[in-house]
């Protein structure tokens, strides 16, 4: 649900990006796990109808499947990042483990940007991943990929919880569409009611 992070983890973890403070009318909306040609197009229609951008944290493994998918996101104007090749949890691997299947992810993606899948990412993998990568976290996950709540709640989460640079988690996978449907559209309705804009993280 939720989560913002608390000041010792951010003095472990100094590389990593939870929000963006500074922001007084902008949030950045981040969607995990694609491209999927099911959903993907999806979302950017929607984005688009709302003049909204977002960023897309990218599978590599995805984006070799569905190379016309991915473009897609980079012909809209959206950001892309790196979430590994193959959505690996950082945690009990070996930095160097993860790392390459970073790098592999990175050739089809080509981006400075790194979301650790899960948010498990070890100090160690963290302060290397850093020299390269700026690493984005979040501080509104939306929850979308749950069966247990419903897509009301999901929107609720987001509404609720977004301030001005916050970053919100979303997922661009057919386990979250019945969720993100009606959770991505009531959030960009509040937006625009706010007066915020949505951007991609650069």
């Amino acid at each position: 649900m939720f989560f913002r992070a608390p000041k010792m983890i951010k003095k472990i973890f100094p590389a990593l990006i939870w929000d963006f403070p500074n922001e007084v009318n902008a949030v950045f909306l981040t969607f995990d796990d694609g491209p999927n040609p099911e959903t993907t197009p999806w979302v950017l229609n929607t984005l688009s109808k709302y003049g909204a951008k977002a960023t897309f944290f990218c599978l590599g493994k995805n984006v070799e499947q569905h190379p016309d998918t991915f473009k897609l996101i980079l012909d809209s104007g959206c950001a892309v990042g790196n979430h590994t090749y193959s959505h690996q949890k950082g945690w009990g691997m070996k930095t160097g483990t993860y790392v390459e299947d970073i790098d592999l992810a990175d050739a089809f993606i080509g981006s400075r940007l790194f979301r650790p899948p899960y948010g498990r990412i070890g100090p160690n993998q963290a302060r290397v991943v850093s020299e390269r990568y700026k690493i984005i976290m979040w501080n509104v996950l939306s929850m979308d990929y749950s069966r247990r709540i419903s897509r009301t709640v999901c929107a609720n989460t987001v509404i609720n919880h977004a301030r001005p640079g916050s970053i919100i988690v979303f997922h661009d996978s057919l386990k979250a569409f019945n969720n993100l449907r009606y959770a991505l559209p009531a959030s960009l309705d509040f937006f625009a009611r706010q007066g915020w804009e949505a951007k991609a993280i650069e």
